[in-house]
Order: C-alpha cells, then structure tokens, then sequence
C-alpha cells in the first residue's frame, strides 16, 4: 500500500514523521508531501500558491523523519495536496492519506476547521480512505502513545472496503502507560472556538477568540480525551440526504410571471462538455 502522509502545521512539523513510521511498521511506502507553512484551519480548502496552472514546490525535510522517505513542502492547503494526489501528482496514487498528527485536539465541531481533518474529506471524497490524527498538546511530549495509537489504528482500517468514511484519532499527551486505552465517540456538541466582537474603526472588526464550552457528555471525544482515552470517531464528508421534505418550486410561485423556460428546455451546455477552470477554483475557494 502506497500512503500519503500530510499534515496543517506544515512540513516542519514532528508530527509528520510519526506517521510516516506507523506506515513503515506496517510494511506501506510513503511519501510525505505537506504545506510549505501552517495552515491551521484551513478545512477543506483548496486554496494555494499557483501561478500559470503550476503549484509552487519546496525542498524539505521534516524533523526526526525516518531515512529514505520521500519529502516535500507545497505551498498549498492540505486539502489541495490530497487533491493533487489523487491525480498522481506526487507519483504513485496514493491508497490511503494519513494526515497529521496535529498539535492539538480536533474534537467536536472544530473538526468542521481542521485542515488535518479537511486532507483526509477530500482524499475519500476521490475515492482514497484515510485517518486524521491529532494529540492533545500544541508542545507534545509523548508522541510514542501517538504512534502505538495510529499503528494499531492503521493495521485495521487499511483491509476496510472503503465506503466514504474516514476514522478521526485523537489521542491524548501521556506517557503510553498511563493511556486508558482507545475508544469508540461520538463528537461533542461545542469544540470550536468563539467570538466577542468589540468596538472597531472604519478599516478595523475588533475580535477576541476564546475556546467554546458546553455541558459533560459522557460519550463524546472531547470528554473521553480529557478522561484519559484515545478516541476514534468516524466522519464522512458532505452527502445530501433525499429524505428530507423539500419539494419542487415553479416559477409562478417564484414569483416569475411569464416563465420562458420549459420542461423539455435545452441544457445550456451538452452533457459532457462543461469547462471548469481549474486554476480559478483553487484561487477562489
């Protein structure tokens, strides 16, 4: 098995070669291509550094990486990087993305801004599987509870038939002997941040951020974290659900008096030739 391993802190960052050393243990080869500078909470971004179609590359090697694995920075979002991929621009398609570990939990509705979560949406949405990993401190020092975590991890999901779902690990900053184990949650309902708005000027939106809190549920990752547990949650990225109770709305009801269109109207393009201007959507989104 062929893995990518990307990251949002950027491709300095020591959590990169944790992973990379959970797939060597596990026989896979890897290559290692991570944003050239963080871009934490960039989520599902396709933003980047492109000039004329072409993505900007950097020469890197990351922290404690493990010798002989292939490494380079991109300036671009994690998520673009898992785009790019999957169209075999680092090589090999990869068959699974292992994105991380982040320094810092990325536990309940914080995952809507991971970058690292948003690398691993995106490679299932192209049909590759993958596991975001994350460990509870921003200075970690026990990323051996990390790997044990990811590798046991890894040597179960990489035989699962894929099915859109991609496995969320966050474990926490201990020592191995003191972890509790690892356990199945549910998100929690806060994990973001939040805002207060003060008095600004003309030019100015003056912001303080603050971490959200909520009530204790006892199942969710945040608390298991907290509790001593690494936790694994399964996420999927955007599906639409056809049982929900909308209804089709006509023109008249639009308030559209003499409507041109009809049923049978001609597509505006033929099927098959819509041009998308790919350059435009990574500048753009």
């Amino acid at each position: 098995m062929h893995i990518l391993v990307t990251n949002d802190d950027g491709i300095s960052s020591p959590g990169l070669a944790v992973l990379a050393r959970a797939a060597l243990d596990r026989g896979h080869s890897v290559m290692v291509a991570a944003p050239a500078e963080e871009y934490s909470g960039a989520s599902s971004s396709l933003s980047g550094e492109e000039i004329d179609g072409r993505v900007a590359l950097v020469p890197a090697t990351p922290p404690r990486m493990p010798e002989g694995v292939e490494c380079v920075g991109v300036k671009a979002a994690p998520a673009l990087i898992a785009f790019l991929a999957s169209y075999g621009a680092f090589g090999q398609r990869p068959d699974m993305v292992l994105s991380g570990v982040n320094l810092g939990a990325n536990t309940g509705k914080a995952t809507l801004h991971s970058g690292t979560v948003g690398a691993v949406l995106t490679g299932a949405s192209h049909g590759i599987p993958g596991i975001a990993v994350s460990i509870t401190s921003g200075a970690p020092q026990h990323w051996e509870t990390a790997l044990l975590v990811t590798r046991y991890a890894l040597a179960r999901w990489e035989d699962r038939a894929f099915d859109e779902w991609i496995l969320n690990l966050n474990v926490p900053d201990v020592a191995p002997e003191r972890l509790r184990g690892l356990k199945p949650a549910r998100l929690a309902g806060f994990g973001a941040v939040q805002a207060q708005i003060g008095r600004g000027d003309e030019k100015h939106i003056a912001v303080t951020y603050s971490a959200e809190t909520g009530p204790e549920e006892p199942d969710s990752d945040h608390f298991l974290l907290t509790h001593g547990w690494a936790t694994a949650t399964l996420l999927r990225a955007p599906v639409d659900d056809p049982h929900q109770d909308l209804r089709t709305i006509t023109p008249d009801a639009l308030g559209i008096t003499d409507p041109s269109a009809k049923d049978d109207a001609t597509p505006a393009a033929p099927a098959g030739e819509v041009t998308v201007d790919a350059a435009t959507v990574m500048r753009r989104t």
